[in-house]
Parts: structure tokens; C-alpha cells; sequence
């Protein structure tokens, strides 16, 4: 299993270039690294000084670079659902269509980019992948799909399965079902080897997100006000998408906008700050060296925990004020909105059915008590 290390921040900061650095820096100590792109400008070949595909290249020793390109992924995903649908359906139908004649439609390239990240991941040939995305709300909420798509599925399934409606039609589907899947012997709808799947795909995905030692982003900035506050608004938004953020790496640190250390250090506590020098030419050593150590993005606050003895859950939610979060209970789950994103918290089991009493906002944490 790999760390996938990600980089947010303001256009224009440096994400492209810090990631780069951080790859070659990686693959310097030995790691095997592969870094992916979703940029696909001739700019990432001339910064590489080396031509990339949609294909992982090998450009120096231990490190490889792949451009995400969204129409070779379709093909590949296309092709990989035909085989499923060979596998469950009695009668294919998708046979007849080519994914080479597939349109681009919104949304498609990050969940593409996911799932190849997913296949690079589970084949066992690296040991970091950095991902180079949009770093913004895009790239939080592509990391955040397992869990938005689990809750779908977990949510709807069970009210289906308890409403009058679903009574009523699952003797019908079925036998349905059964004429046209190659259904288990269990004959439950829900309980077959796709859906199954699919499930343990999901819950794989939450925990890969969840768990700092194998998802981790890290915040890019300038100086520059503007580029300080989109930071800070998507470090609040990467903890509402359940994502640990590492530190904060600092660019053009000279800048003449005051003591930028200071002001930021306080803005952004607890998180450590790196400053980094600007790159010279091909000279790529000076930035290699000022990057952090990514195995230590475990020790920053994590985007929830959960008190059992005193019945409270806590969100870390920086960036935002109790004017900005929004909490509620309508269901099973409590539903949390913070920075344009609605987050589902499943309760574990010890809490599970439990309303909420209170909840407060203090020390840019909201305290839910059960």
C-alpha cells in the first residue's frame, strides 16, 4: 500500500513545483515513487526535463511520472466494466459499445483520476504516489467520494429495504434479478458478489482517507493575502472532507510583505511551517532538501476523534467560525456543514442511535456531545 501526498492551495503558488520536488526528493532516499498529473500542458515535461504520457515513464532512478489523461482512463474503465458485465449479466449489452467513442462528461475526470490512483496503488509497485490535481475543493472532494458515495449506498439501500415500496417489489425483483444476473446461491438481491465488491471497495477507500499514513495533503502558499486565505479556508475544508493536512509549505518566503513566519505561524497553529527557497534553473537540490518529512503528517490534528468515556465527538474544523457551521440530525448520522461541503459522520457502534445533546465550538474544533 502506498502514501498518496496531494498539495492544496491558490493557483499560481507553486503546487506543480513543490510536487515535482517532493517526488524527486522521495525517490532520492529510495522510495518508489510515481508521480500523477492531471495537468496535461507541455509545462510538466519541460519543468521534468523529460517527456510524459498517459503511461507511467521512468524519468530517474526509483521515480515515474504519468499524466492522467481522462480519455485514455475512460477506455480502460470501459473496458475493465464490459469484463464485469461479462462476469454477473446472463445477456451483456454494453458489448456493443466502444469506449473509444465515449464523450467527456463533467465530473469524469477526477473520479478517472481516483480510481487509476487506486489501480497504481494496489499494484503494488509504489511506495508514495504524489498526486498533482486542481488542489482545490475539486481535488477534496475527489478524495472525499468513498465516503459521500458509501453513505449513498448504506443510506438508500436501507431505506429502500424499509419502506412499503420495497416490501412490496423485492419478491418481484428478485426472481428478476436471478433471470438476469448470475446471482449467488444466497438469492438476496443485495448480497452478491458485485455489490460486494463495490462495498469493500468503499470501505477501503474511507479508511485509506481517514488514515494520515496513507492520505495526507499538505497546504502551499505565498505570502500574498489572498493566497493566505484560500490556504486556510481549503485546511478547513480538508478536515470536513476527512483529509489530515501535514503542514503548510511556504513559497517565495522573501517576499516583502512583513514577517510572514510570524503572522502565518499564528494563523495556521498547530501546523508546522516550511519555508522554501526557489528553485534555480535545473538546479532542483535546494527545494529537494527544504521539503518535510512526510511520515510525520500522522502528528497534526486529526479531522475527527471520539471520546467514549464522556460521549462526544470532535471535528477539527480550522479556518471556520460557528457562523459557518451548520449541524444537524435528521437521520441516523449527523450531518456536519462547513466550507461547501456536507459531511455524514457515521457514529461507531458504542454511539450508533445516540441524538445529540449539545455541540460548541471552541479552539477551532466543534464538540459534539451524545
Amino acid at each position: 500500500m502506498a502514501l498518496v501526498l496531494t498539495f492544496l492551495g491558490k493557483g499560481g503558488t507553486g503546487r506543480t513545483t513543490v510536487a515535482i520536488a517532493a517526488a524527486k526528493q522521495l525517490a532520492s532516499q529510495g522510495r518508489r515513487v510515481l508521480l500523477a498529473s492531471q495537468d496535461l500542458s507541455p509545462a510538466l515535461s519541460i519543468l521534468l526535463g523529460a517527456a510524459v504520457s498517459s503511461e507511467p515513464q521512468e524519468i530517474s532512478p526509483n521515480l515515474q511520472v504519468v499524466q492522467l489523461q481522462t480519455t485514455a482512463l475512460l477506455e480502460q474503465s470501459w473496458d475493465e466494466l464490459k469484463r464485469l458485465e461479462a462476469q454477473y449479466l446472463r445477456s451483456p449489452f454494453f458489448k456493443a459499445v466502444y469506449g473509444q467513442e465515449l464523450s467527456i462528461l463533467p465530473g469524469m475526470d477526477d473520479a478517472l483520476a481516483l480510481d487509476a490512483m487506486r489501480r497504481y496503488d494496489g499494484s503494488g509497485s509504489y511506495d508514495v504516489i504524489v498526486f498533482d490535481g486542481s488542489g482545490d475543493q475539486a481535488t477534496l472532494r475527489m478524495l472525499g467520494t468513498p465516503e459521500a458515495v458509501s453513505w449513498y449506498t448504506r443510506r438508500f439501500r436501507k431505506v429502500f429495504v424499509e419502506s412499503d415500496f420495497g416490501k412490496t417489489v423485492m419478491p418481484f425483483l428478485q426472481p428478476l434479478a436471478a433471470s438476469v444476473l448470475n446471482m449467488g446461491g444466497s438469492g438476496d438481491l443485495f448480497n452478491q458478489p458485485t455489490v460486494n465488491q463495490a462495498t469493500n471497495l468503499l470501505e477501503q477507500g474511507r479508511a485509506a482517507v481517514a488514515d494520515p499514513r496513507r492520505v495526507a495533503a499538505y497546504l502551499v502558499t505565498t505570502p500574498a493575502a489572498d493566497a493566505v486565505a484560500v490556504a486556510k479556508y481549503l485546511w478547513g475544508s480538508a478536515q470536513q472532507a476527512g483529509v489530515t493536512v501535514g503542514g503548510l509549505l511556504l513559497t517565495q518566503p522573501h517576499s516583502s510583505q512583513g514577517d510572514p513566519d510570524t503572522n502565518l505561524g499564528e494563523s495556521f497553529a498547530p501546523l508546522p511551517i516550511y519555508s522554501l527557497p526557489s528553485r534555480s534553473g535545473a538546479d532542483w537540490q535546494g527545494l529537494m532538501q527544504a521539503m518535510p518529512d512526510f511520515g510525520q503528517a500522522a502528528q497534526a490534528p486529526q479531522p475527527m476523534r471520539v471520546d467514549f468515556a464522556e460521549s462526544k465527538v470532535y471535528l477539527f474544523l480550522p479556518g471556520f467560525d460557528k457562523k459557518q457551521v451548520k449541524l444537524t440530525q435528521y437521520g441516523p448520522e449527523i450531518t456536519i456543514e462547513a466550507g461547501n461541503q456536507r459531511r455524514n459522520i457515521l457514529l461507531p457502534e458504542a454511539l450508533s442511535g445516540r441524538q445529540v445533546t449539545g455541540a460548541k465550538f471552541q479552539d477551532g474544533y466543534l464538540i459534539i456531545s451524545l
